[in-house]
């Protein structure tokens, strides 16, 4: 059996359990550029669209959810937005020593060391201390901006999956797989870490 810890703390953001509590922040980083390729896209800032989002997140068998805090060594436009994103672990198969990571970042904090932290903190845990052997991330085809993202962080991208998942408006999203091993995550995290804290160790 799997566990994964309520809270990390990393030096630009701290994870904590992800709940409706968080809905207030949801509302005010509302982007439809931020929801636009997710499978459940809300596509105003309404309560009721974005109180089923995250309740559709919190339900989901398997998942693992964490709302991401700044700390105050993240330096992000001033946005006055108290949550970064959130992240989740998906479907985590014990069995088969895998998992799946996916992550939701709010605009403002495009380009900062958030997201890449945030990856790494779960990626240390899967492989460190689960015994993961594999660990996932799909993105919509459409997406090259956070396949970019994927691709500075180390991750090997394997294929596409056509058709892949039913969209809320209706059409299917085309999804491209990317992944890193347990044999490949000392050298993804010796470079996060020269990039995140200038050298290995300072998280």
């Amino acid at each position: 059996m799997w566990t994964f810890p309520e809270r990390l703390l990393g030096r630009y953001v701290a994870l904590e359990p992800l709940s409706l509590a968080h809905l207030p922040d949801f509302l005010a980083g509302f982007d439809p550029e931020v929801f636009r390729f997710l499978r459940r896209a809300p596509k105003e800032p309404e309560e009721a669209a974005l109180r089923e989002h995250l309740e559709a997140l919190l339900r989901e068998p398997g998942r693992v959810n964490w709302a991401l805090r700044p700390t105050p060594a993240l330096r992000a436009p001033s946005s006055g937005l108290t949550l970064v994103g959130r992240i989740s672990v998906i479907a985590p198969d014990p069995q088969n020593r895998q998992l799946e990571i996916g992550t939701m970042i709010f605009k403002p904090f495009w380009g900062t060391p958030a997201n890449k932290e945030a990856k790494y903190l779960l990626l240390r845990h899967a492989f460190e201390v689960l015994g993961a052997e594999r660990v996932q991330f799909k993105v919509d085809r459409r997406n090259e901006r956070s396949q970019r993202a994927l691709e500075s962080l180390g991750a090997v991208r394997e294929g596409v999956l056509r058709r892949n998942r039913l969209l809320s408006d209706g059409t299917f999203r085309d999804d491209v797989v990317y992944s890193l091993l347990r044999e490949e995550w000392p050298g993804v995290k010796d470079r996060l870490e020269a990039r995140l804290y200038g050298g290995p160790g300072g998280g």
